[in-house]
């Protein structure tokens, strides 16, 4: 059964190597270790790379919205073991059955869903999906790896 939880942003840097701009999870409201994580991302017209994609009609970039999902993914590996050596990374290694299904624009807020599929060797899959007010904007399978660094 998943877990109602509140790991802020703080916590969420504790596990995550990625800063501003690039961190792109504010807040973790479910967890279950091993399972599932839920996540928050709230997307603002301050985002950088809104300058450039689009002018005058602002939409996320499909590859960060990917990013973020892995980054929601590695939280829920990294939480599942209870902490991150400081010599170890989760690093993005696959993508599989990506489908982008609506926009995401300025003011949204994202909601990150991954489901872990399986485990082997340090790789992990999941199954993971971006939503904005309940509707899909994203789905996939993704991969991460677990490195010393």
């Amino acid at each position: 059964m998943s877990e109602a939880v509140s790991i802020d942003v703080r916590e969420i840097m504790r596990c995550l190597p990625h800063r501003y701009p690039f961190l792109l999870v504010d807040k973790v409201t479910e967890f279950e270790a091993n399972v599932r994580v839920k996540a928050i991302k709230n997307v603002t017209i301050n985002e950088p790379f809104f300058m450039g994609h689009f002018d005058g009609y602002p939409v996320m970039p499909g590859v960060l919205i990917i990013e973020a999902l892995a980054q929601a993914a590695g939280i829920l590996s990294i939480k599942s073991v209870g902490e991150r050596p400081e010599n170890e990374l989760y690093f993005f290694v696959g993508i599989d059955n990506a489908r982008f299904k609506r926009q995401v624009v300025p003011g949204d807020q994202l909601t990150l869903e991954i489901e872990q599929v399986a485990v082997k060797r340090g790789i992990a899959k999941y199954n993971a999906r971006a939503l904005v007010d309940g509707q899909v904007a994203c789905e996939a399978q993704i991969m991460c790896a677990k490195r010393e660094v």
